[in-house]
């Protein structure tokens, strides 16, 4: 997959409302977040997709829904970053992230917020997406070599998938 990018942009699980003196950035996953984030991971560890390298927001429901695929799919926590902008910044803060993503680094999975993620998404999918749903992904797959070089006309291969997709 040398002349192949894969990218996975993955929204947080439902997040809690029931507390509403902690800030936002501490807001956790519902038990509903939860039990979604492992019923996708598994889906994506069933299609044998493997991120080389996992990308989140430092944000209590993202940060937790990337640990639960982090678990799933044995992912090795040296390959995990955070990143600050994942959390405050817009779609193409977001893009000028991955696009520094390291050469050796085939396929990048990505945790964060809409709409943010769902402005992403949209640049490169084929078809808009209202709403990236909370535990969705969106896979993209770039005929490239280079993570600077990403853009719609090279992506061969996407899918879109939520918890209420059924299988």
């Amino acid at each position: 997959m040398e002349n192949r990018r894969q990218l996975i942009i993955a929204r947080h699980g439902k997040s809690s409302w029931k507390y509403d003196k902690i800030s936002d950035i501490d807001r956790h996953l519902k038990e509903r977040g939860i039990h979604d984030a492992y019923a996708m991971a598994e889906r994506l560890k069933q299609s044998n997709i493997s991120p080389d390298l996992i990308m989140s927001s430092p944000a209590t429901r993202a940060l937790h829904t990337a640990m639960i695929f982090i678990r799933t799919l044995n992912h090795p926590l040296e390959q995990v970053q955070l990143h600050d902008i994942f959390y405050n910044g817009n779609d193409q803060d977001v893009l000028d992230v991955i696009q520094q993503a390291p050469e050796n680094v085939s396929t990048l999975m990505i945790f964060g917020h809409n709409p943010t993620f769902t402005d992403l998404a949209n640049q490169f999918l084929s078809g808009e997406l209202d709403n990236l749903p909370t535990a969705g992904m969106a896979f993209l797959e770039f005929e490239t070599a280079q993570w600077q070089e990403i853009k719609k006309s090279q992506v061969v291969r996407e899918w879109t998938d939520s918890p209420k997709k059924k299988h």
